[in-house]
């Protein structure tokens, strides 16, 4: 899994790429949010685009991210979802967890 992000405005957009596993990719992903987080950020975008799987532990990688945004007082949503993982979303029931958005845009403009 490689981590970028990016900042539009006020929201920091995270964009994931590669399979979401678990193993070394939660520390990287934990460090980033908490990176982040110190930093001022508050509003998250998280961009699956580029994730064409995803098992439980890279579930629970996304869960304890959206948790330490959240416990701080910030906002996550996640957008342009693949078919694949949004199906593990609707089985795992996260789409009831998470903000889902067919684009980024549409995740911004909820802001």
């Amino acid at each position: 899994m490689k981590i970028n992000h990016k900042s539009d405005g006020d929201i920091t957009i995270i964009e994931l790429s590669g399979k979401v596993m678990g193993g070394p990719d939660h520390e990287k992903f934990k460090n980033s949010i908490t990176e982040l987080i110190e930093g001022g950020a508050k509003n998250f975008i998280l961009d699956l685009s580029g994730v064409p799987w995803i098992n439980s532990t890279g579930l629970g990688i996304l869960i304890s991210g959206f948790t330490s945004i959240k416990s701080s007082g910030g906002k996550m949503k996640v957008c342009s979802v693949k078919e694949r993982v949004l199906s593990i979303f609707y089985i795992s029931q996260l789409e009831n967890v998470f903000e889902v958005f067919p684009t980024c845009e549409e995740a911004k403009n909820s802001f």
